[in-house]
């Protein structure tokens, strides 16, 4: 899976977890400011991205992830 396949199914986990249009996920765009998403959404986030990337994501590399692209480049890191 190369970067473009994987952005593309990270996308398609945020739209359903979070109910936002594919649109709205882009890197820098911010979870809480641009996503109206809480601490709720994106433990249920992280939860989709594990099953669909086959990883774990502890909690505490969590802390600091503010935007897509942090959050994408986490998810990245733990697949290759």
């Amino acid at each position: 899976m190369n970067q473009e396949e994987a952005f593309e199914t990270f996308k398609s986990c945020a739209v359903e977890v979070l109910q936002v249009t594919p649109e709205q996920v882009v890197k820098d765009a911010r979870f809480a400011d641009d996503l109206d998403a809480d601490s709720l959404d994106l433990v249920e986030l992280v939860m989709a991205l594990e099953e669909n990337f086959n990883i774990t994501v502890d909690e505490s590399e969590l802390e600091g992830v503010e935007t897509v692209g942090q959050a994408f480049d986490l998810v990245i890191g733990k697949v290759g």
